[in-house]
């Protein structure tokens, strides 16, 4: 062990501990101890300090034991004579400085200090800190000046299902800044290729990271992958307060479980800090703090090097002074910073080979296109833009071949608009006419990865949008197809053997091709309706989330969609045939134990083998009784008011208060984790239309509350049920957040429209 990295780190720690303390005593003689402080949107409190330590911080008088706790972490400065410094003493002097970090960010937070100021600096949607007039409809916008300051919940659970099945492998937290603007650049780049979350903290002499891919122009934001959270140091501890929420979200832990929980990231949460620049004492404690969630720390220069000793999984420091490194020039360099990272960490990515001249990843797909940024667009309010994927003969489907009937949008003035229309054929040997619909919808995610490509809807709703920076570049519609073969032959090779693509902007050849697409929607919507649970003898498994959640079980069944919205029982079978000894496997039913809750031997069976023997038996279609479980990434909670003998159904997307008392975020706590907690269910947004939603309940008249968002995204889907169940008036009787946020709110409402729950037999 380095004596000179204890000396740094354990010198680090005692100065910001004490900066702690005095920043506390103050605030409390100025605002007093019973004043409020949390971290807004995010359920575990202070989640650093909630997850080592167990205490629930909701005032400034709690952290006073915390900044105690901190001091007995403390170790006095290695002696110059005689002492043998200790990994120990640093990973000690590490939480320490971590719990102080939060202390002081929950405290720049009463003083309105975070998230950080930084006025004109724009920031991709999605965030909770965009002004009330920002944006253009698609979830972006003009910040308010500020950095994001800590992740919100539901940011973080609309990226659990891409940390689980592997779209993004990890994370990166870069801290300083790198040697110019272009090498910043580089190495952000590299990681968006891997799709690799990226957040960004610290500074070298007041120069950020940020700064630097700012002056740049690089969009940053939850929607790139690419998060600016403060320019200094002590920001970093949103990074580990992510990886401490990810071990309680997904991982079914609780506040207090230390050990599991550094234990958890170390095992499944594949991160490393970059620390890029002058490494000084504070960055040398927060590193100290990093390597106990087994976090290896990466240098761009010359510092001393720690060696395997078990808390990280290979060398817990290395130093790679960037002037030394293999390359013709910089930015190789910063290429093989980003590879060297990867390695010490064992990240792994899966890059698709794309031919397009723009860079491509996972990380682009949530990227805007704002209307003064574009130089055309596909779909939306002033033209039609439609997908379509058909399977063809073997021997009608030439691979790779990328054909565009009619004109491309060079004469297309800028802003403009134009139809298209997007037909993929494929064919293999181990395609079927079922896996047409599961294909086609991955048209959305692969157009997407390509950087300055937006795209939004599917079928003929799609709507795309080129960026002037794309077209520049030379992006043309062609690339289209050349990214859909490219892509389709990586995720899908097993079951496709040919791709060709055909772009179509020649009117008449469009209006044929919508006809015939429309004709095959329709076919198929009517094939999936009259697919149901007893028409079957099979259901499926999905363990994606179980490398997060180690217990929970999804049963994934015609008529009952996965938690997470992604998968059906059709994406299911498609994926076994893809890859027979991955995460979705069949599960005979055998014997029909209760038709009514939904138990088969079969998947009592499953259930207590994928849950490791944590749970006996799980009821397809009860809330009540052994419901199933959910490890965090459902899109709805759907929770049981005792008072209105129904239950409410919140969407992760709904940041209000419920009648339950509870926002969505602390909902999940109780729901998450591989928990089989009766009355409490994750869901699928589209389970909630099944004819079996919590039919053993009651069903659909059994909901009582919803989330407005809910209620208006899927008005049609919802008339359908109206009219299914016989009550036209049905969805008016559901109260939501614009009308009711207390129970007894809600029991009055109720009353007053009539609803059918209150006539219903007792839930329990």
């Amino acid at each position: 062990m380095s004596r000179y990295i204890a000396t740094r780190a354990i010198r680090g720690a005692n100065a910001l501990v004490t900066e702690a303390e005095l920043m506390l005593n103050k605030v409390l003689t100025e605002k007093g101890p019973d004043t409020p402080v949390s971290f807004p949107n995010t359920a575990y409190y202070l989640p650093f300090i909630f997850g080592m330590i167990g205490l629930k911080i909701e005032n400034l008088g709690q952290l006073e034991p915390v900044i105690q706790h901190a001091r007995q972490l403390l170790h006095p400065l290695p002696a110059d004579t005689k002492w043998t410094p200790y990994l120990g003493e640093t990973l000690d002097s590490g939480m320490a400085t971590l719990l102080a970090a939060e202390i002081i960010e929950a405290v720049r937070f009463v003083y309105g200090l975070q998230p950080e100021p930084m006025p004109g600096f724009e920031l991709a949607g999605g965030t909770a800190f965009t002004s009330p007039d920002a944006g253009n409809g698609n979830g972006a916008g003009q910040a308010d000046g500020h950095l994001n300051g800590p992740i919100d919940d539901i940011q973080l659970r609309t990226w659990g299902i891409q940390l689980v099945d592997g779209r993004m492998p990890g994370f990166a937290a870069i801290v300083g800044a790198a040697k110019s603007n272009e090498v910043a650049v580089k190495i952000v780049r590299e990681l968006q290729r891997r799709n690799i979350l990226t957040f960004l903290s610290g500074n070298v002499n007041g120069r950020s990271i940020i700064h630097q891919l700012a002056e740049e122009g690089v969009e940053l934001g939850y929607d790139t992958y690419t998060v600016p959270f403060g320019t200094d140091t002590i920001s970093a501890i949103y990074a580990l307060g992510f990886a401490t929420r990810s071990a309680l979200t997904f991982g079914g832990l609780k506040g207090g479980m230390a050990q599991d929980i550094l234990l958890y990231n170390k095992n499944r949460v594949f991160a490393f800090v970059l620390a890029l620049g002058e490494v000084d004492d504070l960055k040398y404690a927060a590193a100290a703090g990093a390597i106990n969630f087994g976090f290896p720390v990466i240098a761009d220069t010359v510092i001393p090097e720690i060696l395997p000793t078990g808390v990280t999984t290979y060398e817990h420091v290395v130093s790679m002074p960037f002037n030394e490194i293999e390359g013709a020039d910089d930015l190789e360099r910063a290429e093989r910073l980003v590879q060297k990272c990867i390695e010490i960490r064992g990240v792994k990515v899966k890059v698709a080979d794309v031919p397009v001249p723009v860079p491509y990843g996972s990380a682009f797909e949530g990227e805007v296109v704002r209307k003064a940024d574009m130089r055309v667009e596909f779909g939306g309010k002033y033209s039609r833009c439609f997908e379509y994927l058909r399977m063809g003969k073997s021997d009608d489907v030439v691979d790779g071949k990328v054909e565009v009937h009619g004109p491309d949008f060079n004469d297309i003035e800028p802003q403009g608009h134009m139809d298209v229309g997007i037909l993929v054929e494929v064919a293999g040997r181990q395609m079927q006419e079922d896996f047409e619909p599961v294909l086609e919808r991955q048209i959305h995610y692969f157009i997407n990865g390509a950087s300055g490509i937006q795209h939004i809807g599917q079928r003929d709703i799609a709507w795309i949008r080129i960026s002037n920076a794309a077209a520049d570049k030379g992006f043309s519609l062609e690339h289209f197809g050349k990214i859909l073969h490219a892509r389709f032959h990586s995720d899908f090779g097993a079951i496709v053997d040919k791709v060709q693509v055909t772009i179509v902007t020649e009117p008449d050849e469009l209006k044929q091709g919508l006809e015939t697409a429309r004709k095959a929607y329709d076919f198929r919507n009517k094939r999936l309706a009259d697919l149901v649970d007893s028409s079957v003898n099979e259901f499926y498994s999905c363990t994606l989330c179980q490398s997060f959640a180690p217990n929970h079980v999804c049963v994934i069944s015609p008529e009952r969609l996965g938690l997470c919205g992604a998968y059906n029982w059709l994406d299911c079978k498609a994926s076994f045939n893809i890859n027979p000894t991955g995460p979705n496997q069949p599960i005979k039913l055998r014997q029909l134990i209760d038709p009514v809750k939904g138990y088969w031997t079969g998947t009592n069976e499953y259930a207590k083998i994928g849950s490791h023997g944590v749970i006996d038996e799980v009821a397809m279609y009860s809330i009540m009784e052994n419901p199933m479980t959910a490890c965090g990434c459902f899109e709805c909670i759907v929770m049981m008011i005792p008072e209105a003998n129904g239950v409410m159904v919140v969407s992760r997307e709904d940041t209000s208060m419920t009648p339950a008392g509870m926002t969505f975020s602390t909902l999940a706590g109780i729901a998450g984790g591989g928990l089989q907690t009766p009355g409490v269910m994750g869901v699928g947004k589209f389970y909630l239309v099944s004819p079996k939603f919590i039919s053993a309940d009651g069903g659909f008249k059994r909901v009582v509350w919803m989330s407005s968002v809910l209620k208006d995204s899927m008005a049609d889907e919802f008339k359908s049920i109206a009219e299914r169940e016989g009550d036209s008036e049905l969805i008016d009787r559901v109260a939501d957040d614009r009308n009711v946020t207390t129970v007894e709110e809600l029991l009055i409402w109720l009353e007053e429209k009539n609803h059918p729950a209150l006539a219903m037999d007792p839930m329990f």
